[in-house]
């Protein structure tokens, strides 16, 4: 009795404590595709807290499925809001509503008849490895990117988020796992909404401490003169601008293969703290790949403009401008000119 009482109590909490977030959220940065995003992710997570069970559970209601398969769906959710968070250049397709869609479709079926035709154990393990399957992507979109992120204040932060959201999911994945058949699962169940309303109000309290601009930016990510940024300038970080400018134009280090921020900051002799520092606040750019990129798309616009380069494949041209691929290159490009590379080629042959 005592443990039922602690359990409303903790779901209780946890869910207004979600809601209020996910309010907060979408009044706030509701235009921001990353805040839409975590919106989402804090009503699915709201569901979450509302219908998980460690164990056997009871026969599921089909009032009770579509909350089970919401937050079976969160787990998607949470990858495309990582995706989003560390990759402002990200944009949502239709082949992921349909991911969402599949997945959620798959808890619900399993609630109503896999299930009860199956057996619980096996329909709890197939529904926890797809979510340990999405936060192992998202663990992994968080470690590949979180270098490239310019923004000092909002990098321990969107770790932080990232990292004890995905800790909570896969620990309550394997519990899951570990625990699907056995009866005697109320202490587990328990400790286990403590955990998520302590995740969650520690969650909170992160995003107060920092500017939310700095999380989900509502303001176009790349400033095009450094002249734009309003920061007091000292002739010492100048002449470093300077020096990071020359590299860029003269040695074209952008065309190197695996050119980090930590290479720019040895050649410059400089920390990589104040580098990146350098390149977000006087440079305006938040994302360290999208400052090379810049680089790299404006060399191959004059190549792609050259007309002694006509016949000069687009994919070397892409190569040689510090691409490894042509994917990522024709991406981008589009991303920045609105257009293909080689619809800007022949639009240039015209206007010739």
């Amino acid at each position: 009795m005592m443990l039922s009482t602690i359990d409303i109590a903790l779901r209780g909490a946890t869910v207004a404590l979600l809601l209020v977030l996910a309010a907060s959220l979408f009044r706030g940065f509701g235009t921001v595709l990353s805040g839409r995003l975590a919106a989402a992710f804090a009503l699915g997570s709201a569901a979450h807290a509302l219908s998980y069970s460690i164990g056997a559970p009871p026969p599921v209601s089909p009032a009770h499925a579509p909350l089970i398969a919401l937050s079976t769906g969160n787990v998607v959710v949470f990858w495309l809001f990582t995706r989003a968070l560390f990759d402002e250049t990200f944009k949502l397709r239709w082949w992921h509503a349909l991911v969402w869609a599949a997945v959620a479709a798959f808890s619900f079926v399993n609630c109503m008849w896999l299930a009860p035709a199956s057996g619980a154990r096996l329909s709890i393990i197939a529904i926890n490895l797809i979510a340990l399957g999405f936060i192992a992507l998202a663990v992994t979109q968080t470690v590949a990117s979180w270098s490239s992120d310019l923004v000092e204040r909002r990098r321990s932060v969107r770790v932080f988020i990232v990292s004890a959201a995905a800790l909570y999911g896969g620990l309550n994945a394997v519990l899951q796992i570990a625990m699907s058949g056995s009866g005697s699962a109320e202490i587990a169940n328990t400790v286990n909404l403590a955990v998520l309303a302590g995740v969650v109000a520690a969650i909170c309290y992160a995003m107060m401490r920092v500017d939310g601009a700095d999380l989900f930016p509502a303001a176009p990510e790349i400033q095009a003169d450094a002249s734009d940024v309003a920061i007091v300038e000292s002739s010492a970080d100048q002449k470093l601008i300077d020096a990071l400018m020359r590299l860029m134009a003269d040695e074209r280090i952008y065309r190197h293969d695996n050119v980090t921020i930590g290479t720019l900051a040895t050649k410059l002799a400089i920390p990589e703290y104040r580098l990146r520092r350098l390149i977000n606040q006087r440079l305006g750019y938040r994302n360290f790949n999208v400052f090379l990129n810049e680089h790299r798309i404006a060399e191959a616009k004059a190549a792609l403009a050259d007309p002694s380069q006509a016949e000069v494949p687009v994919i070397t041209i892409a190569m040689d401008a510090g691409f490894q691929s042509l994917g990522p290159f024709n991406r981008a490009f589009k991303a920045t000119t609105g257009v293909t590379p080689t619809e800007y080629r022949r639009l240039k042959v015209t206007a010739a």
